[in-house]
């Protein structure tokens, strides 16, 4: 029996050598150099899909999973769409703005889908939509790309940082809610960490 413990592989834990915790939003003008080394690149397809992440904040489950059908209107891409989430079972409604409907439907003509297909097909036989595995290496690469610690970042990246920009310009908490789709509004501010942030804000604007 000991012999046999002693010969056992020691289980790695999932986390090691990796950041965890709350990942941060992308600030603006690290959303524009990631865009503009896109259309350098002539990556159609990473730019309709950071794009559109980043305008409908939805989970990566969600994200990979999109039709072409649920975006577009005939064939054009719709200023808003519906979906179903996977997690809550809800729909959630998002906005498509001009530049993100451009790089979208850009995409879908180069790539030569139909309203049925998935909108980001996936390069592996077995999986006909991008998985979020393969999503999540993207947004490493993105980051990447552009300098930041790619460590720091994830998926949630891309969900949050719209999300984080509508609220730091409103504060309006339950319009945010609903764009991420949330049920409970406590929810929405522990997932933007608005207590930490708006505490450390008041913090430095006191004097004393």
């Amino acid at each position: 029996m000991e012999a046999t413990m002693s010969n056992r592989v020691p289980r790695v834990p999932w986390n090691k050598d990796k950041l965890t915790g709350q990942k941060p939003p992308l600030k603006l003008r690290e959303i524009w150099a990631i865009r503009i080394r896109m259309q350098l690149g002539a990556k159609t397809r990473d730019l309709a899909m950071f794009n559109l992440a980043i305008d409908s904040k939805l989970r990566a489950c969600d994200l990979t999973r999109l039709r072409v059908s649920d975006v577009c209107l005939g064939s054009r891409v719709a200023p808003r769409a519906t979906v179903m989430q996977q997690k809550t079972q809800r729909p959630v409604q998002f906005e498509i703005t001009e530049q993100t409907r451009d790089s979208v439907e850009t995409w879908i003509r180069t790539a030569g889908l139909t309203p049925s297909d998935f909108l980001f097909p996936g390069r592996i036989h077995d999986s006909p939509h991008l998985s979020t595995r393969q999503y999540a290496r993207l947004v490493h690469g993105w980051v990447r790309s552009i300098g930041l610690d790619d460590t720091a970042y994830g998926t949630h990246t891309m969900r949050r940082t719209k999300a984080s920009l509508i609220y730091r310009r409103t504060k309006n908490l339950r319009a945010v809610q609903m764009l991420l789709g949330h049920t409970k509004l406590e929810s929405t501010v522990r997932y933007l960490g608005i207590e930490v942030d708006d505490a450390l804000e008041m913090a430095e604007q006191t004097e004393v």
